[in-house]
């Protein structure tokens, strides 16, 4: 393959450390490693330090919207920013946010002229519902979510659930399954560190454990598994369950499953950095609970695998994908009842949760270097078809106002008294 130069998008970036974000530091990483020349552009973001990353980061001006939706936004229209990534000669722009860094990818290809991909990972409806109140707002963010998807020249999701939830928005396009991948290797972490980071809590060897590792977040659904255990304590059936991760809800979780009286049984620790450490709760567990309808494609789910660690999913669900029930991993209804009655049947059956594991290490486990080598050969193919004009054309209005966004932020660089005309020129077409 060809010395390629692909410039990868995402509002997050470490230190925010949500599932996107560890998706881009890992393309980045592989793709450098694989011989290609990866450039992360990001927003600017308090005490990030890019000097741990092995390839080159372009921070741009952010807006603080960590109460609206976790993160500092991109400001995307900077004239600076722009004349920056135009003199990297990128070869292909991959973008993993449909909003503010979408229009930075857009105003970008409109410089630049090369192919735009967009990677769909996450179920915006729902985000755009937490963050946004009002029926007719959500409808219009929506629109400008999808007017950017559909401009993109080649549209990825993680899984196919994560494609029908963008074609719900009303995405009329195609769309190809990229899964990501797990930044874990196949296999167990020594005896000596299970023991070291989970000797501090009371987990019995004989008695089944439980984890759940992720954000703190009702959606993922929480409530079923509180009180799904809640159930089995009423029917005396002994357990322990560990849940490792922080945010928004984690006060709230805590609060509810003191009030069912599980304070004994269920415990709760920060967020683990270290990825050896969390690589030792899933060695240590019997079985990883996942009952998340919210979630695109479940990384924790084949994190899991990657320990031998098999999981409950809830049928349906985007993390249930390729799952075989009873061989890969275990399937309920989205109810506490479905997954009170699979934990009733498996704390009997110890034997059924090691076979399952072992099989969805087998089956469901995928690499990072497996993910994004299979991406990039890819690129390659996307590259063959921009070329060869495949790509159909895009929103011509939409286009057009980006085309105006991008020649004005040219016209920033060469000095204000263009910057008068340009302005004077837009206002007599768009005004």
């Amino acid at each position: 393959m060809e010395q390629r130069s692909i410039c990868l998008i995402n509002d997050s970036f470490p230190p925010v450390t949500d599932g996107v974000a560890n998706a881009v530091v890992n393309y980045a990483k592989i793709l450098t490693e694989n011989g290609k020349q990866a450039t992360v552009v990001t927003p600017a973001y308090p005490g990030a330090d890019d000097s741990q990353f092995e390839f080159p980061i372009v921070r741009y001006p952010s807006v603080d919207l960590t109460k609206l939706v976790g993160y500092h936004a991109g400001f995307p229209f900077s004239s600076q920013t722009l004349e920056t990534l135009v003199e990297r000669d990128f070869d292909l722009i991959h973008c993993h946010c449909p909003v503010t860094s979408a229009m930075l990818a857009r105003a970008l290809r409109d410089r630049i002229h090369v192919p735009l991909v967009f990677t769909y990972h996450t179920k915006f409806d729902i985000d755009i519902a937490n963050a946004i109140k009002g029926k007719l707002l959500q409808e219009e963010a929506k629109k400008v979510l999808v007017d950017n998807i559909t401009a993109c020249d080649e549209v990825w999701t993680v899984s196919h659930g994560a494609g029908e939830n963008l074609k719900s928005l009303g995405y009329q396009g195609d769309y190809l399954v990229m899964p990501n991948g797990v930044d874990f290797p196949k296999g167990r972490v020594e005896e000596k560190l299970v023991h070291e980071v989970t000797k501090d809590f009371d987990l019995p060897e004989n008695i089944p454990m439980f984890l759940f590792v992720g954000r703190m977040m009702w959606y993922k659904g929480l409530k079923i598994i509180l009180d799904a255990l809640a159930m089995l304590k009423t029917q005396g059936r002994p357990f322990r369950m560990v849940f490792v991760g922080n945010g928004g809800d984690r006060d709230e979780v805590i609060a509810y499953s003191e009030r069912l009286g599980l304070s004994d049984c269920v415990f709760f620790t920060a967020p683990a950095y270290d990825r050896n450490v969390i690589r030792a709760w899933y060695c240590r567990a019997d079985l990883f609970l996942f009952p998340s309808t919210f979630d695109t494609n479940g990384l924790v789910v084949r994190e899991a695998a990657a320990c031998g660690l098999g999981s409950v999913l809830v049928r349906g669900s985007c993390a249930a994908e390729d799952i075989r029930d009873g061989e890969s991993g275990f399937l309920i209804e989205e109810n506490a009842e479905s997954m009170a009655r699979m934990l009733t049947a498996l704390s009997r059956n110890p034997e059924a949760m090691r076979r399952v594991g072992k099989t969805a290490q087998d089956e469901i486990y995928i690499s990072w270097k497996d993910a994004v080598t299979h991406a990039q050969a890819r690129y390659e193919v996307v590259l063959e078809n921009f070329k060869a004009g495949k790509y159909p054309a895009h929103n011509r209005q939409s286009d057009e106002a980006f085309h105006a966004i991008s020649s004005y932020l040219a016209a920033v660089g060469r000095g204000q008294e263009k910057i008068k005309l340009r302005m004077e020129e837009l206002s007599e077409r768009f005004l």
